[in-house]
């Protein structure tokens, strides 16, 4: 885990881990979509992948993903998979690889949602209008980078040195501006979003992954009816043993207290029933 104090030089982490997939997916989608394109069909693929908020509400959602492996250009690829892995190794180091998989499904797939949804009312952008590539994702892992490491000293290429949250600003003014002087309304809507969803995911899952934060309710609620169940069954043996002349002891979680245990430690559990 990086140290808030100390200067960090962006530099290449190992390749490896989730992180590693969704770089070489992006590339195979890279070089596959720069052959189609040569061929007819190119426009038929970019139909069926890139996010198209009508399209893909109603007849393609699986559009709702695909498009961040779809290409927009080959600098902003490749500036947006060099991000990807420095950024996204650091994060996968941090808290595994499952909640990396998770944090970018819940960012690329829940940002492409909440703007495709705010597409169909036609007020900012056209529900045809259409958008792609992983820009939004990064955005919400570097939003989640910044959250982690606010004050961490980061030095570009070992020159021009720069805190985490200062640079993660720079990173989406400068998407934010690119998106809209290019036109692409659409897409700057999806990178809001998924910073968005990105951050709700850091607020309110734990750091091992919506499955854990799932089984702990899971068991929560298992372990909640069992104790209620238990305290139901103490009442009834209570009126029971009033019933025949007798008064016993039942603590908070249900358990027998003889009248010899009362005097005992209640916190050593070996004469506990």
């Amino acid at each position: 885990m990086l140290q808030s104090n100390s200067p960090t030089t962006l530099m290449f982490p190992p390749f490896r881990g989730v992180t590693r997939r969704i770089v070489l997916l992006a590339i195979l989608c890279f070089v596959v979509t720069l052959v189609l394109n040569a061929t007819p069909l190119g426009a038929q693929i970019n139909f069926w992948l890139v996010m198209t908020p009508a399209v893909a509400l109603f007849h393609k959602p699986w559009q709702l993903l695909t498009y961040a492996f779809i290409p927009t250009g080959l600098l902003s690829t490749v500036f947006a998979l060099l991000s990807m892995w420095m950024f996204g190794s650091q994060m996968e180091d941090d808290r595994g690889p499952r909640w990396m998989t998770e944090f970018f499904l819940v960012s690329a797939v829940g940002g492409a949602l909440l703007a495709a949804l705010l597409g169909l009312s036609g007020l900012l952008y056209s529900p045809l209008a259409s958008t792609a590539g992983l820009w939004p994702a990064i955005m919400a892992l570097l939003l989640a980078f910044a959250r982690a490491y606010p004050d961490q000293q980061i030095r570009l290429f070992g020159l021009l040195g720069i805190k985490a949250k200062h640079l993660v600003a720079i990173y989406l003014v400068f998407y934010l501006f690119s998106a809209l002087r290019g036109g692409d309304k659409l897409g700057a809507a999806t990178a809001l979003f998924a910073a968005l969803c990105g951050y709700l995911y850091l607020r309110f899952v734990p750091r091992r992954g919506l499955g854990t934060s799932a089984s702990e309710r899971l068991y929560g609620m298992r372990n909640a009816y069992y104790r209620s169940k238990r305290q139901r069954a103490a009442r009834k043996f209570t009126v029971y043993m009033r019933k025949q002349g007798k008064d016993v002891n039942i603590d908070s979680s249900g358990k027998y207290v003889g009248l010899d245990d009362e005097r005992k430690n209640p916190n050593d559990k070996r004469w506990m029933n």
